[in-house]
């Protein structure tokens, strides 16, 4: 029985460090290759995120009527300032334009805060069957509450500024930024989508 103890105990730690190994690398590679090069995309020198959405059998006024409710509901969420609000919304054209400024949290717990003020507009374009979403006039104030730094997204998670040199990884810093703008744009598009499905 003794024998039989210290072969399991000698056992454990190889088979534990195997494990981590295989499962760690491949688990990174998964969670970050939708934030690597090409994810960012510059559109006459500006971060513009755009998509078009498909909306089966729904006129350009009824994608526009959908479209235009969840952009003022998006106004009232928690984590969006008062200064958030719809700035255009054309009935005849059905295009309307939301400018947006809320809360990116990078970490939050009982010791740390560390959060960003996201500025963004939200632009869409209402048509017969889609709706052409286009997200753009991206910054950030940074460390507001103590050494105020105001970013723009062309400077700061562009391939360049958020990936290290051989865009294999996230920068250090830049990298968190680029990572929860992008993740804010993936649940936004995805909303609309389903919305308008």
């Amino acid at each position: 029985m003794k024998k039989l103890l210290i072969t399991l105990m000698m056992c454990l730690p190889l088979t534990l460090m195997a494990q981590n190994t295989w499962e760690m690398p491949a688990q990174a590679e998964n969670t970050d290759a939708k934030y690597m090069e090409g994810a960012v995309p510059v559109v006459d020198g500006k971060v513009t995120f755009h998509t078009t959405i498909d909306a089966p059998g729904k006129s350009a006024t009824e994608v526009a009527d959908i479209v235009r409710r969840y952009m003022t509901k998006m106004t009232k969420e928690p984590g969006q300032f008062e200064q958030s609000r719809i700035v255009m919304d054309d009935s005849v054209k059905h295009e309307i334009a939301g400018s947006y400024q809320e809360w990116l949290v990078f970490k939050s717990t009982a010791l740390v805060l560390d959060r960003t003020r996201l500025f963004y507009n939200l632009i869409a374009e209402c048509h017969d069957g889609k709706a052409d979403l286009t997200m753009t006039r991206i910054y950030y104030l940074y460390e507001e509450e103590r050494d105020p730094q105001m970013l723009k997204a062309e400077e700061w998670i562009t391939d360049d500024e958020g990936l290290t040199k051989n865009k294999k990884k996230l920068s250090r810093v830049a990298g968190k930024f680029r990572r929860k703008t992008i993740d804010r744009k993936d649940y936004l598009f995805n909303k609309f989508a389903e919305l308008l499905k």
